[in-house]
């Protein structure tokens, strides 16, 4: 399990508690649902934020996390299948690969991915519509400045090249803060919220630097929407 799993996994029972942001992001995704999907493909899961939010009849839903832990609290139903998988994986692919779905959905899941063009290249063969939202590398940003660290979110160029070589897109590119009375409540956001990727990894040192110098009273959060639809030759 690589070092985003594990995080995802450690704090799964605790993050509702933590994830407001997605939260949100989550229902604007199902709001921008013009057509009427059938056959509905979501990566990411998660506990389920997305699913939740479906208020709309499906003939049948499939829903893939790599996190274990994540997958066992997502919501169950009919026509509903729950399945296990990491997207960087060969296993991914061949579970995929001969299904046609309506409408792929995403929500904060994707920007993890170590190949992220090869996914979006997947999903060209088996819909004709994508309606996803990513962090990108603007999240946490006076952080990773701070401590002189590149975010492990991709950033928006890199994202949006990946989408345009397969899908007709359009984008929209949101900013939040999320304020903080205090900032021990902040700091335990960061920790619990499943977007702070290499944060996890600093010395003491750099972690008393951080805590020193971040005299803002809000974290930042950059998200970008896509809408895609394949490519008509």
């Amino acid at each position: 399990m690589n070092k985003i799993q594990d995080e995802f996994s450690k704090y799964a029972n605790q993050y509702n508690n933590y994830n407001i942001i997605q939260q949100i992001i989550s229902k604007a995704l199902i709001r921008e649902i013009t057509s009427k999907p059938k056959r509905i493909l979501e990566l990411g899961c998660g506990s389920g934020q997305v699913f939740k939010n479906i208020d709309f009849p499906y003939d049948y839903y499939k829903a893939i996390d790599f996190s274990q832990n994540m997958c066992d609290i997502h919501p169950t139903s009919t026509n509903l299948d729950i399945f296990c998988l990491d997207f960087d994986t060969n296993k991914f692919y061949e579970n995929i690969k001969d299904e046609k779905y309506d409408l792929v959905l995403s929500s904060s899941a994707l920007q993890w991915s170590q190949n992220l063009s090869k996914i979006i290249s997947a999903l060209k063969d088996i819909t004709d519509e994508i309606n996803m939202v990513l962090f990108t590398s603007n999240t946490f940003k006076t952080i990773f400045k701070i401590n002189n660290k590149i975010s492990p979110i991709l950033d928006t160029k890199t994202i949006k090249k990946s989408f345009d070589e397969n899908f007709d897109c359009k984008y929209e590119i949101l900013n939040y803060k999320l304020e903080f009375d205090d900032k021990k409540s902040l700091f335990n956001y960061i920790k619990n919220s499943g977007v702070s990727g290499d944060t996890k990894s600093l010395s003491f040192e750099e972690a008393k630097k951080l805590y020193k110098e971040y005299d803002l009273n809000y974290l930042e959060f950059e998200v970008i929407f896509i809408k895609g639809n394949t490519i008509k030759s």
